[in-house]
């Protein structure tokens, strides 16, 4: 049913939590899987300048270690994760610029992905209706399944 899991983090505990869940039905389908993290170009900074976010987009992080730094940790923490789950799992990983829902939905067309799993902030009310989330608007945009994990804060 599942061959390969897209996991998108953004290296948040709630991101961590999504892993878990990832991670144990990848285990259960024997499925491959793939970590993305987002780096969203419009949520940079407006003095970056256009040229900036055009490389960003482009994956040209050379200028902008930090933002590689940030990524490459996100990845890192699901390969590490999977390392240390006790299931024999390989991770592939992925770092690309852009408006995080399409990026999510553009690779895991591109990748074959049978399942997206990530986590949701939890955001409700007002907030959500304003600004909507990744996940929700990740749902919007693909046609894959798509397990939301929400974790609430005690």
């Amino acid at each position: 049913m599942y061959d390969t899991i897209l996991i998108p983090t953004d290296g948040s505990q709630v991101a961590q939590h999504a892993v878990e869940h990832a991670l144990d039905i990848a285990a259960k389908y024997d499925a491959d899987v793939h970590t993305l993290y987002v780096v969203d170009t419009g949520a940079m900074d407006v003095g970056l300048g256009t040229e900036q976010v055009d490389r960003l987009r482009q994956g040209q992080f050379g200028s902008m270690p930090e933002v590689r730094e940030r990524a490459e940790s996100a990845t890192n923490a699901v390969a590490e994760a999977a390392r240390g789950s006790g299931y024999d799992l390989e991770v592939t990983e992925a770092i690309t610029a852009g408006q995080p829902h399409r990026q999510i939905a553009s690779y895991a067309e591109d990748n074959d992905i049978d399942l997206i799993v990530m986590g949701s902030a939890g955001r409700g009310g007002i907030k959500r209706a304003l600004l909507g989330s990744v996940a929700e608007r990740t749902l919007r945009t693909t046609h894959l399944p798509v397990l939301v994990v929400d974790v609430h804060e005690d």
